[in-house]
């Protein structure tokens, strides 16, 4: 089973180094919808406009799979 990688960039920013084992593409967009929303909402009130935030999909060999992006603007 393939191994995707599910990183966090600008505000409370992680590297995934463990991943996880997902049956394919499509399992994996499932877990970023769902990481995302709760990641999302563990920021609570801390997002500021002019900000943005992400979270990218990697596959093992680092290729980027999908990018989910929020911005805040004023």
């Amino acid at each position: 089973m393939p191994r995707y990688f599910f990183h966090v960039h600008n505000v409370a920013p992680n590297t995934d180094t463990q991943g996880e084992e997902l049956p394919d593409n499509e399992a994996a967009w499932r877990e970023a919808t769902t990481y995302a929303g709760a990641l999302f909402k563990d920021i609570d009130g801390k997002f500021r406009p002019g900000q943005e935030w992400s979270l990218e999909v990697t596959d093992e060999a680092g290729k980027s799979i999908y990018k989910i992006y929020i911005s805040a603007r004023s």
